[in-house]
């Protein structure tokens, strides 16, 4: 059952790692600074589990039609992070190197240049963004908790030391203030 969670820690060697990191401080960061850093860690574990047990339905599928690539690394949480970011999204088309483009294709651009990502899972990269998709539409809404409830998180640990860090951002539960804490 740990392995639900823990596939995500995985790299085999430094260039999966290294894009993985880039991919994970681009699209998780802004994530965190919309939702705080509190649902954040609860939406990573969240996004892990769900893109572990669809990745595990699907690839006995899969399997019996090509190889499949084992599910290792953080970047189904990326592609859960930013499917979720675009189906949440008020903006109808974004920049794409230099080409506007409608903002829900975004992720699936993505995720054909994920492809040409050594060690990269396709399947599990597409499972991660099924599941954000999933959860941007409104599919998971039990898995939303209130704000008061990620304000009371904010003050216990581990939440309370994170403030706690010298160069950490610690992004508030609070929308309010999460918007003083742009601002400032």
């Amino acid at each position: 059952v740990h392995r639900l969670v823990t596939y995500i820690f995985v790299y085999e060697d430094l260039v999966s790692f290294t894009c993985g990191a880039i991919i994970i401080w681009y699209f998780a960061s802004s994530f965190e600074k919309n939702v705080g850093t509190v649902k954040h860690c609860f939406l990573t574990v969240t996004f892990a589990v769900l893109s572990a047990l669809l990745y595990l339905l699907l690839e006995t599928v899969v399997s019996r039609v090509s190889e499949v690539e084992d599910a290792k690394g953080f970047m189904p949480i990326a592609f859960a992070t930013l499917g979720v970011s675009t189906t949440r999204s008020q903006m109808k088309r974004t920049l794409v190197f230099g080409f506007r483009v409608p903002v829900v294709l975004v992720p699936w651009f993505m995720l054909c240049v994920a492809c040409f990502i050594p060690r990269s899972s396709l399947l599990s990269n597409l499972c991660g963004l099924l599941a954000g998709e999933a959860y941007g539409l409104g599919y998971c809404f039990c898995l939303d908790f209130p704000e008061s409830v990620g304000s009371k998180l904010d003050r216990v640990f581990p939440f309370s030391l994170l403030k706690r860090v010298p160069g950490l951002k610690y992004i508030p539960a609070s929308l309010a203030e999460r918007r003083a804490f742009k601002s400032s």
